[in-house]
This record gives C-alpha cells, structure tokens and sequence, in this order.
C-alpha cells in the first residue's frame, strides 16, 4: 500500500545523539518565506541581528565559542564529504595537508558530518547576533565546499559525508546508526545559512537535497516508510516544513508528512504519559515539527499534542535545573530521587526543549513557558561550556558528588558538542518578544534595536547577582505602547519605577507587569524583585531537596579530591566514556543536611552583596550557582535528615 497522509504524532526510540531544529520562529525572516507563519500566534519573536548582548557570561560564553568554531578549519570539517564524492582534498590521503577529526567525525562514523551541519548553523548565529563579517566568510567557504561536493557526486542533489547505502540501511530497517538525522543537521545548517546570512547558494543546495529525497522516498509503500522511521530521523519533519514555508512547493510538505512517525505516541492523542523508558531525545524534535506545522496549517491537535507533551515533561519528568532524563531516558513521572545518576540532564534535550517552548510560548505568551526558559537557561545551558577551553558537558549530573565532564577538542564531537555550538551563539534570541508592545522576557544585559517602532531600548542588570533591572529607551519621536515585564513566578514583590517615580503594581507573580504611557527618548523603567532562597524537595520524597535563590540553583561546591587525569574531560581512548564515566567519588563525600527543609531555609545566608555565594548556618557547605561551578565535584540535590 503507497504512503498515505496520517495526522498524528510522532515518536522514535533511537540512540544517544540530539536532534535539532533550523533557527526560526514565527514574525522572523520577512521577505524570505513564500508562507505566512504568524496567523496562529499571538506573539511574535524578533530577528536575532536586532539583539545585541551586552557584557555578561552569556556574552563571555559566545565570544568563548567563537573562538572554538575558528580553530576548526574548513578543510578538517568538509574532509569526510570531500572523500566520500572522490573530491582532491591532499596528497597522501590527507596525512600532509589535513588533520582529521575524530570521535563522532571519524571517517568510520555513520553520523560523520553532522558537527557541519551544527556549525553552519552557529556560525549562522554568531554573524547575526554580532553583525561581523568574519562569521560569514567562514560560512560562505564551508557552503563552496558543500556545493563542489555536490556537484561532485551527481546524485540528483543528494548530499553527505557518506554514501547512500547507509540511507538504504535504515530503508531497509538494516542497523546503520542513524543516517536521516545527520542529514538534518545539513539541512538545518544550509537553510540557516539562507535565512541568517542571505546564502543563496545554500539555499539552492538544500533544495537539491529535498528534490533527492522526494524522487527516493516517494515510491516506498506504507510498510518501507514504518520501517525506515524505526530508525532514529531527527528532525526533518521541522526541516522539510521549514523549506516548504520558504519556497511554498508543495514536494516539502510532502516530505515533512511522509515523517510522521504514528507508531509511539498515538497514547498521547489521548494526553497520555507513556515517556517511560523512552529515548528522551528523540520526542522532542517531532512535537518542534508538529508545531511548525500548527504555525502554517493549524489544527487542533497540532497545538493540543505538544502543549500536553511539554506540561507532562516540565511538571513531572523535569530536575530543578530544567533538565531531564537519566541515561538519555525519560524514567516514570515524578520519580525524580531514583534517578540521581552521573548520566542525567543530556544538554541536547535542553536545547530542543528550550526550541519547544519558544513556539508554544509564540501561540500563548504565559510566564509558565518563560519560567522553564529562564530556569534551563541559567542552571544547564549557560554552565555547560567549559569557561578555559570551551569545551561542552554531555550531561548535567545529580549524582552528589560528581563533576561535569567536558568534550576534547579534537576526539569527542559528541552531539551536545553540536547543539553547544548553537547554544551559546543565541542567548539574545528570548530576551525580548512583540505584539503591538514589547514583552520583556529575561534580564540579561542587551540591547534591542525595533526597527518598526524606530526606538532602541538598552537592558542593564548584573542580575542574578541582584534582582534588578534597568530599561532605557532611545527614540527621535514619542512612542505610545505597552511594556509588558515579567513578573516571574519566583519573585516574593516587585517594584517598579518608571523615570525614577514609583508606580503602583497590580499585576501578581507569574504575570505580566504591563505599563502603557508614550515613552519618549531617554526615559527608563527601573524594576527590582526580591529573590528569596528555597528548599525544593523532590515530588518522590520530601527529604531530598535542592536550593533555589529566585531561578538559580545553588549547589554545594564539594572541592577536587580523587579527580583523577585527564578529568574534568573526557577520556576519548575509553569508548563511550561519558556514558559509563567513573567519577571516584570519595567516600567521605556527604550530602547529608542536619536540618529539615524549614530550618534550611533560615540558616542559609549570602556571604557578601557582590556575589552569589551562600553559607549554611552550623555547617562547612558553600553554596554557589550551579551555572558557575566548574572543575571541581558538586552537590545539586541534599539529603535532609527527617
């Protein structure tokens, strides 16, 4: 029987690697989509280039990956396609002229090029949240590449750093390790390099790849289709939606179709928690998907499926740090004391839920959605890279006592290596959101540039240090509109001074404080919150809890003993070693508390007003952001006594 169009929802249950989606939202990128994206969405993102970061760790962060991105030269990254199209790339097979990559890169690897398709799409990024050229003149010889390559294999625009048979593994439901999720990553990075950095010839050889797939997948029956999506297929679902609202030809809704998976989450029609024992990462890509096609074509369950998919995550699968799953795996709901591993919070379910929650906020702008960003935010994506080498942690432990274990430079390119590249390159892109008015998200130092309005608005904070915020705006006319500030859930009071005169606030914690005046040029709105600290305990087990000051998790810096060569990174001679890693915890190590949770919560006290570092009453723990500890052992989750 041919394939034939299923609206339902999708799942594969598929190895350790992270699916991503391209870097577009709903109100960005006009006049370079054939399809109008922003009639089911209430609330629309603004272009990435209108941000910029001010000075902060999330601008230390970019600038850290930057450098990393440059020290990859394009003749390592596009060696494996090069020799897969029988492309001159260096006498001697490359031994004089090109030092190979290794790890997930390596010539012998079924994802090998898939950390191209993520720089592209960084790099991407860093040209639009920086504006410099030197982003796009990389990008622009990695595209050359990829388009000799192409040329060079004349296979109907199929493109790859491997050779079609490992397509026609996974048709034929062979083992092969995932083949249509690296080359979403291609699809990704070329149709980002369109939309961020105006790459026509990208965009020209993404199509060619899409032309390719259609003539190959088309002829399969129903039955070829099941069993080929068995097999791990990232996000092409969201890449193909994404083609077709550029071009509107309808062979890439086609396609984005034929990738829906029907076989695991019809239970989830019925709102349904099956997530157990689930490959976490493999879910989220395909609800992004179902949301881009909600965006372009509505239905009802096309919202209703990831709505109750991100509520069943965030409410009852989620660690305080925003992150979830033990071994890549979601476990059974509200189990969260059992799962305390050294291989829980995988960063790529971070980045893709983080993608998640940008759509689901765009079609209801509530604080729910900007809570969880803020939260995954701080607490996982920003204290993930390496602050010495800019290397990235495969996993976010709760197991007391472990360390974050970094990637190596030249032998790891593990697949959180890949979204890091993304991660850090777009911290600008939720701070700040539009309808009418503006909607004041996050408080991270920037500065908004709202070319409509004609007005600049500057965003100081040393937040999280303090809980406080200070917008300025620049405009050559008076402008009439609402601000809206968020009033986060976390928040105890707020106060609110617009031009140094306090207001009065109506609005609760967990809504928006909106101010509506005509703003002209040099006025300011000051607002503070007051941060409190918390004891969280865990829904299983009310005597083991972690500490919050506001958003930020404070964890227990518990020093470096027993860390042994070559951590904090990762042993590339071990295989798979992020996954098995031994971090020799000591033995005298304790995370244990003589306080229960009230008591906590009064004997835990800043040590000074310039940093965020707390000391317990009648106990020798320090207490320290987990964003910021690095190097060195920590405990995240305590064990209080009853």
């Amino acid at each position: 029987m041919k394939y034939r169009m299923i609206k339902c929802i999708v799942l594969v249950v598929g190895l350790s690697i992270n699916m991503n989606a391209q870097s577009h939202y709903p109100g960005q990128h006009e006049g370079k989509l054939k399809l109008d994206d922003t009639k089911n969405v209430k609330v629309l993102g603004f272009n990435l280039e209108d941000v910029r970061l001010l000075d902060s760790p999330f601008k230390d962060n970019m600038m850290l990956e930057s450098n990393w991105i440059f020290s990859i030269d394009a003749k390592r990254l596009l060696h494996s396609f090069k020799t897969n199209a029988g492309v001159f790339t260096a006498l001697e097979g490359g031994y004089l002229a090109v030092n190979k990559l290794g790890g997930w890169e390596s010539l012998d690897c079924d994802l090998r090029g898939h950390s191209t398709g993520h720089i592209l799409s960084g790099l991407a990024l860093l040209y639009a949240a920086t504006g410099e050229n030197k982003y796009k003149i990389k990008s622009d010889s990695l595209v050359t590449g990829l388009l000799e390559v192409q040329k060079a294999l004349n296979q109907n625009g199929y493109l790859s750093a491997f050779p079609q048979n490992l397509i026609d593994r996974a048709i034929a439901g062979k083992s092969v390790w995932a083949p249509w999720y690296t080359q979403h990553k291609l699809f990704s990075g070329l149709m980002d390099q369109y939309l961020y950095c105006d790459s026509n010839p990208a965009l020209e050889i993404v199509k060619g790849m899409a032309d390719w797939a259609y003539e190959k997948l088309k002829p399969l029956t129903d039955e070829e289709r099941k069993r080929m999506l068995k097999n791990e297929f990232g996000g092409m679902n969201d890449s193909f939606y994404t083609l077709y609202e550029i071009t509107g030809d309808s062979k890439y809704k086609f396609l984005a179709e034929f990738f829906y998976h029907e076989e695991a989450l019809d239970q989830l029609l019925d709102k349904v928690d099956n997530l157990n024992k689930k490959h976490a990462n493999t879910y989220i890509p395909k609800l992004i998907g179902i949301s881009r096609d909600y965006e372009l074509e509505g239905g009802t369950k096309n919202r209703e499926i990831p709505e109750f998919f991100w509520n069943t995550v965030v409410n009852h699968h989620t660690f305080i740090t925003g992150s979830n799953s033990d071994k890549e795996k979601f476990f059974e709901p509200d189990h969260l004391s059992e799962h305390l591993s050294g291989y829980t919070g995988e960063s790529c379910n971070v980045y893709n839920m983080l993608k998640l929650t940008r759509h689901l906020y765009g079609y209801d702008p509530q604080i729910k959605y900007v809570d969880f960003y803020e939260k995954a935010l701080y607490n996982h994506i920003l204290g993930q890279q390496d602050p010495k080498k800019g290397m990235i942690a495969y996993f976010l432990p709760m197991k007391p006592g472990a360390y974050k274990v970094y990637s190596t430079p030249e032998n790891s390119f593990w697949c959180c290596v890949g979204s890091g590249f993304e991660n850090q390159a777009k911290y600008g892109e939720f701070i700040y959101y539009h309808d009418t008015g503006l909607y004041v998200n996050l408080f991270i130092p920037s500065e908004l540039k709202w070319k409509e309005k004609r007005v600049t608005i500057k965003q100081e904070t040393s937040f999280p240090n303090v809980g406080s915020t200070k917008l300025t705006f620049s405009s050559t006319s008076p402008v009439s509109m609402p601000i809206n500030i968020r009033y986060p859930s976390w928040a105890a009071n707020a106060e609110v001074k617009v031009n140094e005169k306090k207001q009065l606030i109506k609005a609760k914690p967990g809504n928006y404080i909106v101010l509506y005046r005509k703003w002209n040029n040099g006025d300011t709105i000051e607002v503070s919150f007051n941060m409190t600290i918390k004891v969280i305990p865990t829904s299983d087990n009310p005597n083991i809890a972690a500490i919050t000051y506001g958003p930020i998790v404070l964890a227990g810096a518990m020093g470096t003993e027993g860390m042994i060569e070559p951590a904090p990174y990762s042993n590339p001679k071990i295989y798979n070693d992020y996954y098995t890693y031994d971090y020799h915890i000591p033995s005298n190590l304790s995370n244990q508390l003589n306080f229960d949770a009230k008591k906590l919560e009064k004997s835990i006290v800043k040590k000074n007003d310039t940093s965020l570092e707390f000391k317990i009453k009648g106990a020798d723990n320090i207490l320290k952001p987990i964003y910021d500890i690095h190097r060195e052992r920590y405990v995240i989750y305590w064990n209080l006594s009853k």
